[in-house]
């Protein structure tokens, strides 16, 4: 039976998609005696068994090689396309991962989304989220994970536009979908490339393939430059990383999944992807530069936002900054641990916070205040989920860097400086959103915020105590991931103080956090140097403005010459085509007078022009002439 359920693993993403299937007639309104709330529970059962599944699976592959399916689709001469599944303790625990935090996040929308009219709807897309990201854990191709991407891609402007009726949500899902859209053009131009030189499209022939690549530098550059284009507008990395913010407009258990995991699967094909980015150092330096910037442009932005979910979406940018900076570095079972620790911590963070935008419907944290004591499993949760996120105490995240620093990887200054300021700015930011939301006196949209029900309640501590027994992973995770980190031992660089460093900024930023003098957002600094840099920060370094007046200008500009080609040059060619040939039938009309003497004396006169030109030498003369032509 164990075997059986081995060997079918690549069933458990189609029991998403089949609940999803199976939702449609309340979805569409063809059922309406029984109300929505079935397909909920269709979709909750579904996913269970995904859990159970998938659980069972992994505790019997313990300790076992990977192993994989193949499932040709195509094949003709060279060109071989087959889907490959994975059956490894990885692939098996980013499988459970995702149907762990999906019935969470669904059992979370049953309080949340109790009263909403479409809850039908929403169970289904979340089926179809779970379904595609499911099978990108356990893909083994490049092309069967780029489909799913783009299937994730169609989830996320689904349920960014879910309340489709207010327009402001419209125009999210709309950006949100065309940002995405970018990274996924360039992405499929390197699968392509990829293809055309003879590289297998599976990640396992990759890595063989990576090893003895004939292409020249050159070439291997603008197609791995190609390859990270996808990731970074999935993991909402510099400069694609506007869409996150926006994809906020959607139901919060969607931001639940958004967060945590949503944005890990770009990072999750990046990792696998990395033996081909070692093969030229622009692209590693490249994914390390984006990295940095993301890291720490993501976290000040966080810092300066004071919508409650932006606030925490900016962080997750940030964290998948310093994923992008691991695979740089070729440390991937570091970035392994990080999506782990920080997808667990960020969805229970964005629990918390779905627990006080329901009861206080309001996400503004300068008009709320005093939870602490009305909300008490939200103000553990979200205590747990910042502590797992900033290195400060024994939880994930500082496990996580414990590895980074412990002497055995090749780390230098610059990027302890990047975590240095990371953990500061973040702790500085859950601190700032701790004393605002959760300290003080009650607001008047707090002043009587209940705890939130029991369908939220028991996933928020259920996830908090998962968070809190995460550091437990990191101590066996090496033994999965190992083989394929190079261990290299610098001693020119102090690591051991590193980890220590890292703990004091996470202390520093609480306690400025903490004892620093915090504004209503009705009260802006009086000082303009502290203004400027305040509207700079929380409009995004003006990056929306900066992409009008660049990008969108120069689209807005070529559309507006092609149209005045077309309208004007082509369409005028057309009519002075049309118009000659109108103005010569004219012409010609007068001619056909059904006269036969007429049309004999014509041919005559043409017969005798044409004798008169060739032997008169006019002829040669003629021909060399339209020759030029």
């Amino acid at each position: 039976m164990i075997d059986f359920l081995v060997h079918y693993i690549w069933l458990v993403p189609l029991y998403g998609l089949l609940g999803a299937v199976l939702s449609l007639p309340w979805a569409l309104g063809f059922i309406h005696k029984t109300g929505p709330r079935p397909a909920a529970y269709i979709n909750i059962f579904m996913t269970v068994l995904s859990f159970i599944h998938d659980s069972i699976v992994y505790a019997h592959i313990w300790h076992k090689p990977a192993q994989n399916i193949i499932f040709p689709w195509f094949s003709i001469a060279d060109l071989d396309l087959s889907f490959a599944i994975e059956i490894s303790p990885v692939s098996v625990g980013a499988l459970q991962l995702v149907s762990g935090i999906s019935l969470l996040a669904q059992i979370f929308a049953l309080g949340y989304m109790e009263k909403d009219w479409a809850i039908a709807r929403f169970f289904g897309l979340m089926g179809f989220f779970e379904a595609a990201l499911g099978g990108l854990a356990l893909s083994n191709s490049l092309l069967l994970s780029y489909g799913l991407l783009e299937l994730l891609t169609l989830s996320t402007y689904l349920l960014v536009g879910f309340w489709y009726a207010q327009p402001l949500v419209v125009t999210a899902a709309r950006d949100a979908f065309l940002t995405k859209r970018v990274g996924d053009i360039l992405l499929l131009m390197g699968i392509v490339a990829l293809s055309s030189d003879g590289a297998g499209l599976s990640f396992s022939e990759l890595q063989k393939w990576a090893e003895i690549s004939p292409l020249p530098t050159f070439t291997v550059t603008l197609i791995g430059l190609a390859l990270i284009s996808g990731p970074i507008g999935k993991c909402a990395q510099f400069p694609l990383n506007l869409w996150l913010d926006e994809g906020m407009e959607g139901p919060n258990p969607a931001s639940i999944m958004r967060n945590s995991i949503v944005v890990s699967a770009g990072a999750y094909v990046l990792i696998k992807l990395e033996p081909v980015f070692n093969l030229s150092p622009v692209v590693t330096n490249t994914l390390i530069v984006i990295g940095g910037i993301s890291a720490i442009g993501g976290s000040l932005i966080a810092l300066a936002q004071i919508d409650l979910k932006r606030t925490l979406c900016h962080s997750t940018s940030a964290y998948l900054g310093l994923v992008f900076i691991a695979v740089g570095m070729g440390h991937v079972d570091i970035a392994f641990l990080i999506l782990f620790t920080h997808g667990v911590a960020k969805a229970l963070l964005f629990m918390s916070a779905g627990s006080i935008i329901l009861t206080t419907t309001s996400q503004n944290i300068t008009e709320l205040g005093g939870i602490w004591s009305k909300m008490p499993a939200t103000t553990l949760a979200y205590m747990t989920g910042s502590a797992g996120i900033v290195g400060l105490l024994p939880l994930g995240m500082l496990m996580t860097f414990s590895r980074w620093f412990n002497g055995n990887l090749k780390v230098t200054w610059w990027l302890l400086i990047i975590l240095l300021i990371v953990n500061f700015v973040n702790a500085l930011n859950f601190t700032r959103v701790f004393r605002l939301v959760f300290l003080g006196k009650p607001q008047a949209k707090s002043r009587r915020a209940p705890e939130v029900p029991w369908q939220m309640a028991i996933p928020m501590v259920s996830l908090t105590i998962i968070t809190l027994v995460a550091p437990l992973v990191p101590l066996n995770y090496s033994q999965w991931l190992n083989n394929i980190t190079p261990i290299i031992n610098n001693d020119s660089f102090p690591t051991n103080y590193g980890l220590f460093l890292i703990i004091a900024s996470g202390l520093i930023g609480c306690l400025i956090g903490t004892f620093a003098p915090l504004r209503r957002g009705w009260n802006r600094p009086v000082e303009k140097s502290i203004r400027v840099i305040q509207d700079l920060l929380a409009y995004d370094f003006y990056l929306d403005k900066i992409y009008q007046f660049t990008v969108v200008a120069f689209v807005s500009n070529l559309a507006k010459l092609t149209t005045w080609c077309d309208r004007y040059v082509i369409d005028g060619i057309v009519n002075l085509v049309s118009l000659v040939t109108i103005f010569s039938g004219n012409a010609l009309k007068y001619n056909t007078s059904g006269q036969s003497q007429f049309y004999i004396m014509t041919i005559l006169i043409g017969v005798s022009l044409l004798m008169w030109l060739i032997l008169s030498g006019q002829w040669e003369n003629i021909i060399n002439y339209w020759s030029l032509f």
